[in-house]
């Protein structure tokens, strides 16, 4: 039996229509990480600047680096995503686009010491990388068939993990560890693009 041209018009009208919807949302997700991303790079920037004066540390700089602050300043954007994690849900969407951008805020302060070890050419080919890699991760994450879905528990085990590690590494200052740390930590958040694509578009698919 022979399909109805206009149901199978109709059908394909609707394809398309939430293929488009769905494009555009996620253009409007990644837009709203650009300007995080911005934000937080900035922020890193200008606190570099201000924390170095004619090669001293200012008063600024002791501040941030230096003085129990920088504790506040390394863990506030861990506390943040756990609050995230926890209140997303019943946020309203102009709250957490706040927390959201106070959180790109907090990251490029607690990054700013990078600015500061390491030369422009090697943040920026650094950079370069990181978003190649996350850009094909979050491409595999739209375009499998593959469910990722089994993949939640393991990788957040994994992030947990690695903050842990992390956090004993700055009294231990071990280099393999802090080596070991770099690794799981390139394999957990390439896992994680893909898997937070996917969960992103089936939500919206879903809805």
């Amino acid at each position: 039996m022979a399909l109805d041209p206009r149901l199978l018009s109709r059908a394909q009208a609707d394809e398309a229509h939430v293929d488009v919807g769905l494009r555009q949302y996620m253009l409007g997700v990644y837009n709203h990480m650009t300007v995080g991303l911005a934000i937080t790079g900035l922020v890193a920037l200008g606190a570099s600047f201000m924390a170095i004066q004619n090669g001293q540390l200012t008063s600024f700089g002791h501040a941030i680096y230096v003085s129990p602050l920088k504790w506040l300043i390394m863990l506030a954007p861990i506390g943040m995503v756990f609050l995230f994690a926890a209140k997303i849900n019943s946020m309203a969407a102009s709250t957490a686009q706040i927390v959201f951008w106070l959180f790109a805020g907090l990251m490029g302060l607690s990054l700013s010491s990078i600015f500061l070890v390491y030369t422009g050419a090697s943040i920026t080919r650094v950079f370069f990388i990181t978003a190649g890699m996350f850009a094909g991760m979050s491409l595999y994450g739209y375009t499998t068939k593959r469910d990722l879905t089994g993949w939640g528990s393991f990788l957040f085990m994994g992030l947990i993990g690695i903050l842990i590690a992390s956090i004993v590494n700055i009294f231990l200052a071990s280099t393999a560890l802090q080596f070991a740390i770099s690794v799981i930590g390139v394999l957990v958040f390439a896992g994680l693009t893909a898997y937070d694509t996917q969960s992103i578009k089936s939500a919206i698919l879903g809805g």
